[in-house]
């Protein structure tokens, strides 16, 4: 039975891959420090299951793997510093941290017999710096030439590691696919993302009063879990994924978050007016990457409409989280 080893992997989307891997017959290992993923139910029943199980590990020791054997066939890196607040308010043990644990795992992955593959997840805010000083092709392909934002930004920590993170994995020597995320949204996500943020306050709202939304001119597109992990996991597992750098997300629809916000209300089922706030600093005005390569590679088209996403986040968030017997955060 293949190995997967899967960092991060009490998190968001490392918990949903190792979903669809450990279904597909392949042994998981998920390592995590939990420092900012959640041991809930959805862990606790997967780690049930015979082919996965649960290692709490430290990747800032360098030793913090040794101990797992050099039989993986399959390296997933999730695990990183990130979200707004950690970024701004520590950008230094950003750039500093997520270095540390790639240099670590790449350490590791040079040790396997039998290694196919490291997926590296790096990030859609590589192309910040494009938007803000030159002329962004919307939708975005990962051939646009990469520009830096203003390094002082605590923001440019977060982007800064991830782009060197790319380097890394370019000249290490190790089969890779390095990936782009956009937007993935979904169950056990945490709060601190716009659409379980607004469905959140939108939840909470009374009816007929109104709903703070920022930025509402700025323009996204959003992928749903589902199909992120399918994208990804096949651009893994596919020869022809080898060497590539995938953006993963949705193409389109690109809608305002205004637009957003509207379909929330809905979703939740309330009269609700919009009272716009001004953009979050730092946020890019539009995010909407091109996904032709990643389709082309995978065969795999995202299915999940907007709508329906929204409803499944809500139906998740309802019953495990705002019902306030649930985790809060991932």
């Amino acid at each position: 039975m293949s190995r997967v080893l899967i960092t991060g992997g009490a998190g968001f989307i490392g918990g949903h891959t190792a979903v669809y891997l450990a279904d597909k017959g392949f042994q998981i290992d998920l390592v995590d420090n939990m420092a900012r993923g959640v041991s809930d139910e959805f862990i606790q029943t997967l780690i049930q299951r015979p082919n996965v199980r649960l290692v709490q590990a430290d990747l800032l020791n360098p030793d913090g793997l040794s101990s797992l054997g050099n039989d993986y066939e399959y390296i997933v890196h999730f695990a990183a510093i990130l979200g707004v607040a950690a970024v701004l308010n520590r950008p230094y043990q950003v750039l500093k941290d997520n270095l540390l644990m790639l240099l670590n795992l790449i350490s590791f992955a040079e040790k396997q017999s039998a290694l196919k593959r490291v997926l590296f997840a790096s990030t859609s805010e590589v192309y910040a710096g494009t938007l803000a000083h030159f002329q962004l092709p919307i939708p975005t392909p990962e051939s646009t030439p990469i520009a830096l934002t203003e390094l002082a930004h605590p923001r440019t920590s977060y982007m800064l590691s991830k782009l060197y993170g790319e380097a890394l994995l370019e000249q290490s020597g190790l089969p890779f696919t390095i990936i782009r995320p956009h937007n993935i949204y979904g169950p056990r996500m945490g709060l601190s993302h716009v659409i379980p943020e607004l469905l959140k306050k939108a939840h909470e709202a009374a009816d007929h009063s109104e709903l703070e939304v920022f930025s509402v001119d700025h323009k996204r597109t959003f992928c749903y879990v589902e199909d992120a992990v399918h994208l990804l996991c096949k651009s893994m597992l596919k020869k022809d994924g080898e060497g590539k750098v995938l953006n993963i997300g949705n193409q389109d629809p690109e809608i305002t978050i205004r637009t957003l916000a509207e379909k929330i209300i809905s979703t939740v089922g309330k009269n609700l007016t919009i009272i716009s706030k001004p953009a979050t600093a730092g946020s890019p005005a539009r995010r909407c990457p091109d996904i032709t390569e990643v389709m082309n590679v995978t065969g795999y088209k995202p299915l999940v409409g907007l709508e329906e996403g929204i409803t499944r986040t809500y139906q998740w968030y309802k019953k495990n989280v705002f019902s306030g017997e649930g985790p809060s955060a991932i």
